[in-house]
């Protein structure tokens, strides 16, 4: 039995959510009916364990059973972590799947452009960060307003922006990147993917982690995400398209890195970039705040005392 202390939201949730939802291999969200309780990645407390389970009461865990103040969680299911002075955007955030994609999906060599779409977002806003330490000479990413392109050049690592509804994106991206791009880590699709293929340069490497312009459609949530791209042009120069899942194909890479990220924090230090919620009942309101795009980071929970009934 675990106590939640945080729980993520995430917007994968709005999909998962919709009618006619299917699970699909490769989603780590299942579909969700009505009457369903909602889960996401979470922190909590031990308050009670078998002897055998070698977890001790008060010990931290962190499980996939957010979305409630308590929650029953198989042994195998909770993963052991250091003390209570952790910062939980560093467990519950996407740095891991930020630096999968950057390490593994793709391997950024120094002097690389990255285009990242949907910056300012969980992966978006670590992307960045991991990119530039991995020696990458020009990061551009794209974002939804010019404060949050303001605020990604000053705290994340980005040296362009591109914002959504502020002119065409390929004709941004190509003052951006004029030289064009060799690595593309996309979580939008559609208008962003396409400017992407007109400007890669040769032998340029695209990972796909998500399609952010199906999950946010303002009419009907889904998993399609179309987009017309001139395939001729990515054979003569040799791109590389890979569609990936950090969680399936390298669950391995969440040790390394938090290793990575503890070698970082010593250093240079990395901003974990984090929306926080108080509170059970403000866990709707987060939801709906992090699917219209208002939100910066990872978007965390936080449970206060919960008094027993």
């Amino acid at each position: 039995m675990v106590r939640n202390r945080w729980f993520r939201v995430s917007v994968s949730t709005r999909t998962m959510i919709r009618e006619g939802a299917e699970n699909i291999k490769g989603i780590p969200f299942p579909a969700l009916n009505i009457g369903d309780t909602l889960a996401d990645g979470a922190i909590g407390e031990v308050v009670w364990a078998p002897p055998e389970s070698g977890f001790q009461l008060g010990d931290l865990v962190s499980h996939a059973l957010g979305w409630r103040e308590y929650a029953t969680v198989a042994i195998s299911g909770c993963a052991p972590l250091p003390d209570e002075r952790i910062d939980p955007a560093a467990y519950l955030g996407h740095g891991a799947t930020a630096y999968a994609a950057l390490t593994g999906g793709v391997q950024v060599q120094p002097g690389d452009t990255v285009f990242i779409s949907s910056r300012a977002g969980a992966i978006g806003s670590m992307a960045g960060q991991i990119a530039r330490r991995l020696r990458a000479g020009h990061v551009v990413g794209s974002t939804g307003s010019r404060d949050k392109a303001a605020w990604m050049q000053a705290e994340q690592g980005y040296d362009a922006a591109v914002v959504r509804d502020s002119g065409p994106i390929a004709q941004q991206l190509a003052q951006a990147a004029p030289e064009g791009i060799d690595v593309f880590v996309d979580m939008v699709g559609g208008e962003q993917l396409r400017a992407a293929a007109a400007i890669a340069r040769e032998g340029a490497r695209f990972v796909l982690l998500g399609a952010l312009t199906a999950e946010f459609d303002a009419d009907e949530a889904g998993m399609r995400a179309p987009v017309m791209l001139d395939s001729f042009a990515l054979i003569i120069k040799g791109v590389t398209v890979r569609g990936y899942s950090a969680c399936v194909e390298d669950p391995g890479f969440i040790k390394e890195w938090l290793a990575r990220l503890a070698e970082w924090q010593r250093g240079s230090g990395m901003h974990l970039a984090c929306s926080k919620f108080s509170g059970l009942e403000n866990a709707p309101r987060a939801l709906h705040e992090a699917c219209v795009g208002r939100l910066t980071g990872v978007v965390l929970v936080e449970l206060g005392p919960i008094h027993p009934s």
